[in-house]
């Protein structure tokens, strides 16, 4: 009966073992081709020198992204995130890179965007709202960066962000992660002007769409940022202190 228990403990050991070897051996996988994409001479070089400051392997691990995932890029903008998540799913993956109907009108956003989804080829883009997508329950993660204080401080306010961020609630699957990264405000400073907001009313955000905070992170961090100035003030211009929030939808 001994050796029987021993022989049970030392197979589990060796699954157990050769388990998270698979996951390390995933992961070493998915960083290598992140770096490699990342280093393209097709990427833009105004998109090379955000690297350093946005730190974009080390966001997507503390996030969890993983290999052949669907995932959205909330506001995507310029599509920086939309290509660092467009390396971390790789060619299995699917990305979708969502930005409000305002923004795709702008003189030479079709174009960018056109010659950026051909080039990554796992890039579907969403021209209005998250639901748009039409991939409720269906996305395994989601991100918005550098873009929640805008609804917040805009004339919505708190609910106008709160509808947003539940939108992404709703294209989640149950236990689907979002990823929240912006310029930290303070109390008592002129954050709608300076384009920050609060780390706690990004919280409050999450929690009222039905999101629970599992992790922050502090890599983006820069205590050289007193939060007193604007985010385009030259002193602190792309390296601004900022926030990384971890969130799930339960399930």
């Amino acid at each position: 009966m001994r050796f029987l228990k021993q022989t049970s403990w030392t197979l589990a050991l060796c699954m157990l073992g050769g388990a998270l070897s698979s996951i390390a051996n995933a992961q070493d996988e998915q960083v290598a081709r992140m770096r490699t994409a990342l280093a393209s001479p097709d990427r833009p070089a105004a998109d090379k020198e955000r690297d350093a400051a946005r730190k974009p392997v080390e966001t997507i691990q503390f996030l969890g992204i993983k290999t052949g995932q669907t995932v959205i890029d909330v506001i995507a903008v310029g599509g920086w995130f939309t290509e660092v998540l467009s390396a971390a799913v790789g060619p299995t993956g699917k990305v979708y890179a969502q930005n409000p109907t305002f923004f795709t009108t702008r003189p030479g956003f079709a174009e960018g965007e056109k010659a950026r989804n051909d080039r990554l080829g796992n890039v579907t883009p969403v021209h209005g709202e998250v639901g748009e997508a039409n991939i409720n329950g269906k996305a395994d993660a989601a991100i918005t960066a550098l873009n929640l204080h805008d609804i917040y401080n805009g004339q919505g306010g708190e609910a106008a962000a709160v509808a947003l961020v539940k939108s992404v609630y709703d294209a989640l699957k149950p236990g689907g992660v979002f990823g929240v990264i912006d310029h930290v405000g303070i109390a008592g400073q002129d954050n709608a002007t300076f384009h920050r907001i609060q780390v706690q009313q990004a919280r409050d955000v999450l929690t009222k769409a039905g999101f629970k905070i599992e992790a922050e992170s502090n890599i983006l961090q820069n205590p050289a940022d007193d939060h007193t100035k604007g985010v385009r003030d030259p002193s602190v211009a792309r390296h601004t202190d900022q926030f990384l929030i971890r969130a799930r939808k339960p399930g």
